[in-house]
């Protein structure tokens, strides 16, 4: 009892330190998981040369397949998200955005029904600006409401909404426009918004409270790319500002730090683990940007893991923060639900042995059970044991990986 009432007194304190108000529109109350395009495939558009791997209708109806026939549906992965360079570099007689014809000849209406069928969601990629990042078409702040409109009809279900080509102003302008035209169709849209990431991620050229109110997700730095100097540089920049992005985050409205490349080529199994890890520290969106025809076993049991997915879903929605830096290794906290915790170990040396490290619940101020503690080794799926206040576990983590635990109150 003791347990439930402090979870309770907690849940309570962190509510009236989260932002004023999330958007309203019901979405998101989560962070939401899928697959997107970009970062395994980006602009590839010559399906003559790649036929089974260039941006194209065939290209997200497999990914369709892949997701409900290998059980990522029913583990929670429910969008497919189709990124940059999908559109026609024109609009069509009545100013309206178009597919390209030939890799998108049955239309994205006909896409979307059939991701529907399937019991998924689809996600398209727009941009605010004279043109995309890719060069196509862009959308201006003259055709905000037609597009908003477009993609309601062809029943999209998340927009990501890019900013290249356009500078501060119009950004200052076109988001919040773009968040009332999508509320306006009536069609429950998850909204996507990369604003902060294009005014360098934090105030005073970021207004989160303002961020949150018009966007359920939103990219506040630079792009991840297949390395793990990439998803390093993520993890450390968000660690270096979680007192600006922690209270910026909760239900309906999340720090995006990017796409999951687990199942890539440029990280290793434990740097695999490291960016699952603490995308899940961070409350992040679980979106993979990978290959889901020949995806390794290995990485598809670490995407699978359904207590790594419990942490990153957690309904308290409480982004992680780090509690301990040095030069090599990092220690991170997550407080969950009913009195439960998260806890990464993160050992950032490119040298020499596993380094050895020890739990140790006071110190990570983790002693309000009076009887103790489960605690659960995330990756090696398996219980550690009852540890109470006073008790201490000695573990390995090798370079560059890290240790997930989660932490359950038996009172």
């Amino acid at each position: 009892m003791h347990c439930r009432i402090l979870s309770l007194f907690i849940s309570f304190l962190l509510a009236l330190a989260g932002p004023c108000q999330s958007l309203d529109n019901g979405l998101a109350r989560t962070p939401p998981m899928g697959w997107i395009a970009w970062e395994r495939f980006r602009c590839t558009i010559d399906c003559k040369t790649y036929p089974d791997d260039c941006i194209s209708e065939g290209l997200f109806r497999t990914m369709a397949d892949k997701l409900v026939e290998d059980g990522w549906k029913d583990l929670g992965y429910q969008y497919i998200n189709i990124d940059d360079c999908w559109s026609a570099m024109v609009r069509d007689v009545n100013g309206k955005i178009q597919p390209d014809p030939e890799r998108f000849p049955s239309g994205i209406k006909a896409l979307a029904d059939y991701v529907h069928s399937k019991g998924l969601k689809l996600g398209i990629y727009g941009d605010l600006g004279n043109s995309t990042c890719g060069g196509y078409l862009g959308t201006t702040l003259e055709t905000v409401d037609t597009d908003a409109k477009t993609f309601a009809e062809w029943e999209i279900d998340m927009l990501k909404f890019d900013g290249c080509n356009s500078n501060s102003s119009e950004k200052a302008i076109g988001y919040p426009k773009m968040s009332h035209a999508l509320n306006a169709t009536g069609r429950p849209i998850v909204y996507s918004c990369s604003w902060p990431a294009y005014e360098d991620g934090l105030p005073p050229k970021v207004n989160y409270s303002q961020v949150a109110e018009l966007c359920n997700l939103w990219r506040n730095y630079d792009d991840i790319d297949d390395s793990w100097k990439a998803v390093l540089g993520i993890i450390d920049w968000f660690g270096d500002n979680q007192k600006v992005l922690q209270t910026a985050a909760g239900p309906g409205g999340w720090n995006d730090p990017d796409m999951l490349i687990v199942g890539d080529f440029g990280l290793n199994y434990d740097q695999c683990k490291v960016q699952l890890a603490l995308w899940a520290m961070l409350a992040a969106p679980f979106f993979m940007s990978n290959d889901l025809r020949t995806i390794s076993d290995d990485a598809k049991t670490l995407l699978q893991n359904k207590l790594l997915i419990h942490i990153d879903q957690d309904h308290l929605g409480l982004q992680g923060v780090r509690i301990e830096k040095d030069k090599d290794f990092q220690v991170w906290k997550r407080i969950l639900t009913d009195g439960q915790f998260a806890v990464a170990y993160l050992y950032t040396a490119t040298y020499g042995l596993a380094r050895s490290f020890t739990l140790n619940l006071p110190l990570l101020y983790i002693v309000d059970c009076k009887l103790g503690y489960n605690i659960y080794d995330v990756f090696d799926k398996k219980l550690v044991g009852f540890f109470t206040s006073n008790e201490t576990y000695s573990f390995k983590v090798n370079p560059t990986g890290a240790v997930l635990f989660f932490v359950r109150p038996i009172c």
